[in-house]
C-alpha cells in the first residue's frame, strides 16, 4: 500500500502544472498563437489594401487627443505610423513598412499587402497540415527565383543621359499617379526630376527645401533654383545684397540682463537704474560690433533680435534675419557653406556662408527671402501651393516619396516595368519552379506565386474593374511571350506598359519582395505568444 501511495504521490507531482511566468502574464500556444499572428498581420494588410494602385482610395486619420489634427492620406507609412495596434504580428508589418520608407521612400503599401497575401496563403497551407518550416523552405527557394526573374527583366539606361532622364520622369509619374498629385503628375514629375538631377548623384535631400504656402491651387507650385527662407528682413535694413557674406548664429540678441537664477538687484536711486541699463546697452552694442567685425553684410540668428541690435546692424548696412527656426538654420549652413556659431571673439576661426544674391521676394501675399547662387550649388526650393492645409501636407508626402525614389534610382539606375508586369513575370518564373520541385515544398512555392499575382489583382479591384478577367488575360499574355504587358488602369485593359511608360525603380521592387518575404517568414515561424503583465503601481509611503 505504501508503495502504491508513493507512486501516486510521484505521479501527482508530475501532473501538477509548474508556474513559470509571473502572475498576470498571458500566453498563447500552438495553433491559437499562429492564427492570432496571421489574423493580426492580415488585418493590417486589409487596412492598406484599398489604397494600392493609381485608383486607390484615401484614409482620414483623426487624432484621439486633438480632434483638430486630421490627416487625409493614402501613404502606407503615414497610415501605419498613426495607428496603435496591440497585436505583435501587426507591429512586425508596421516595422517593415517603416524600414521600406527609410530605405527607398516608396512601396510602403505594397510591402504590407504582399506580406499579408503570403500569410493568407500560409494560413491555408497550415490548415492542410503542412509544417511551417516546409512553407518557409519553399518560400525561400521561390524568393530566390523571383528576384532572379526580376533582375533579368531590369533595364539600365544609366549611360544615356536623355534616356535615363526619360526613365526618371516615367518613374516619377508612376509614383505620383497613386497620390493626390496624380492629376498633375507631369508637372510634378518634371519638378522632382529637375530637383534630384541638381544633386549630381547625391542622395542628401536636405539640399531640396520644400516650402508650403496656403493659397492658389496645386498647379501654382514651382521650383526655384535657390534657397527660400520663410522670414522677413529687419526694419530699415537693405532689402537686397549682392556677394553676400553670411554669419549664421545661435545666440541671444536681447538686452543682456543679469541671467542668474533668483538674482535680485535693488536700486536706491534712479541714477543707479540708469547706469545698469546703460551697461546692458553697452554690452549689446559691443556684441554687435564683434559680429560686424567679421566682415559680413548679412547676419542670420536662430533666436530673436531685439530693437537695439537691429538698429545697430541697420546703421552699418548689415541685413539681419531673426528667429530662423533650427531646421532652417541647419539647412542654410549646409547650402551656403557656413557654420553655426555662438561666440564671436575669434573671427579667424569662423566659417562664413556665401551667396551671390539675397533679396526679398513675394509669394502669394507674403514676403520671403531668397538666397541665389549659394555655395552649395545643388540647393533648390520647391514651393507647394494649395487651397487647404490637408492638400498641401499630402502633396508634400507624395513629392517626398517621389524624390526619395528618384534619388535612389540615380545611384541604382536599373528600372523594371510596373502595372503588375513585374509581379506577373516573377509569378510565372515561380510557377515553372513549382512544376520541377518535388514534395510539399512545391505547394508552398505555388502559394508564393499566387500571392505575387494578388498585387495586380488588388490594383484592378481598386479601380473598379473585373480583376479575375484582367488577371487571366494578363497571365495568358505572359505565357504567350508578351513579357512587357501589364495593367492599363486608365482604360481597364491589358496593354504594353513599356510603351505606356509605366516603370518603377528596380531597387524599390526588389526591396518590397525581400522585406515582405522576411516578415511573413518571421510570423509563420511563431508558435507561442507571451505577454508580460503590466507593471503594478507601488504605494509610496511618503504620500500616506
Amino acid at each position: 500500500v505504501s508503495t502504491q501511495s508513493t507512486g501516486l504521490s510521484w505521479m501527482s507531482q508530475q501532473i501538477l502544472p509548474v508556474k513559470i511566468l509571473q502572475g498576470g502574464a498571458e500566453q498563447e500556444k500552438g495553433e491559437k498563437a499562429r492564427l492570432s499572428s496571421f489574423y493580426g498581420a492580415i488585418s493590417v494588410s486589409e487596412l492598406l489594401k484599398t489604397t494600392l494602385g493609381p485608383k486607390g482610395m484615401d484614409k482620414i486619420l483623426l487624432s484621439a487627443s486633438d480632434h483638430k489634427d486630421i490627416q487625409v492620406t493614402n501613404d502606407g507609412a503615414t497610415i501605419l505610423k498613426s495607428i496603435h495596434v496591440d497585436n505583435a504580428a501587426a507591429k512586425v508589418l508596421i516595422d517593415i513598412s517603416k524600414t521600406q520608407d527609410a530605405e527607398v521612400g516608396d512601396g510602403t503599401t505594397s510591402v504590407c499587402v504582399l506580406a499579408g497575401e503570403l500569410l493568407r496563403e500560409a494560413e491555408k497551407l497550415v490548415a492542410q497540415k503542412i509544417h511551417p518550416q516546409s512553407i518557409i523552405e519553399g518560400w525561400r527557394i521561390a524568393e530566390e527565383v523571383a528576384l532572379k526573374a526580376l533582375e533579368a527583366s531590369a533595364r539600365d539606361n544609366g549611360a544615356d543621359k536623355e534616356k535615363f532622364k526619360n526613365d526618371l520622369l516615367n518613374i516619377a509619374r508612376t509614383t505620383l499617379s497613386s497620390k493626390v498629385l496624380g492629376l498633375y503628375k507631369d508637372k510634378f514629375a518634371h519638378l522632382a526630376v529637375d530637383a534630384v538631377l541638381r544633386l549630381q548623384g547625391s542622395t542628401d535631400l536636405e539640399h531640396i527645401h520644400i516650402l508650403k504656402k496656403l493659397g492658389g491651387s496645386v498647379q501654382d507650385s514651382f521650383l526655384d533654383e535657390g534657397y527660400i527662407l520663410d522670414k522677413k528682413i529687419g526694419v530699415g535694413q537693405p532689402k537686397q545684397i549682392k556677394d553676400a557674406k553670411i554669419l549664421i548664429a545661435n545666440t541671444a540678441m536681447d538686452t543682456d540682463k543679469i541671467k542668474i537664477f533668483s538674482a535680485k538687484i535693488k536700486a536706491s536711486a534712479p541714477e543707479q537704474l540708469e547706469e545698469l541699463e546703460k551697461a546692458e546697452r553697452d554690452r549689446m552694442i559691443s556684441k554687435c560690433k564683434k559680429i560686424i567685425d567679421h566682415g559680413i553684410n548679412c547676419f542670420i540668428n536662430r533666436q530673436l533680435i531685439y530693437n537695439l541690435p537691429e538698429q545697430v546692424f541697420a546703421d552699418h548696412g548689415v541685413m539681419a534675419i531673426e528667429h530662423a527656426d533650427f531646421e532652417g538654420v541647419e539647412r542654410l549652413a549646409l547650402v551656403t557653406g557656413g557654420e553655426i556659431v555662438s561666440t564671436f571673439d575669434d573671427p579667424g576661426r569662423v566659417k562664413l556662408g556665401h551667396a551671390k544674391l539675397i533679396e526679398e521676394v513675394i509669394i502669394g501675399e507674403e514676403k520671403m527671402i531668397r538666397f541665389s547662387g549659394v555655395a552649395g550649388g545643388t540647393a533648390c526650393t520647391i514651393v507647394l501651393r494649395g487651397s487647404s492645409k490637408h492638400i498641401i501636407d499630402e502633396a508634400e508626402r507624395s513629392l517626398h516619396d517621389a524624390l526619395c525614389v528618384l534619388s535612389q534610382t540615380v545611384k541604382e539606375t536599373r528600372i523594371v516595368l510596373g502595372g503588375g508586369c513585374s509581379e506577373m513575370l516573377m509569378a510565372k518564373a515561380v510557377d515553372e519552379l513549382a512544376k520541377r520541385t518535388p514534395g510539399k515544398k512545391s505547394i508552398a512555392i505555388e502559394a508564393y506565386s499566387r500571392a505575387l499575382r494578388m498585387i495586380p489583382s488588388i490594383i484592378a479591384d481598386n479601380a473598379g474593374y473585373d480583376s479575375s478577367d484582367l488577371i487571366s488575360q494578363l497571365r495568358a499574355a505572359h505565357y504567350e511571350g508578351n513579357t512587357t504587358f501589364g495593367l492599363n488602369m486608365q482604360k481597364g485593359t491589358v496593354d504594353d506598359v513599356q510603351q505606356l511608360g509605366i516603370t518603377e525603380s528596380y531597387k524599390v521592387k526588389r526591396q518590397v519582395v525581400l522585406s515582405a518575404t522576411e516578415a511573413a517568414e518571421m510570423i509563420v515561424r511563431t508558435d507561442q505568444i507571451i505577454k508580460a503583465p503590466p507593471r503594478k503601481r507601488e504605494h509610496d509611503p511618503r504620500y500616506g
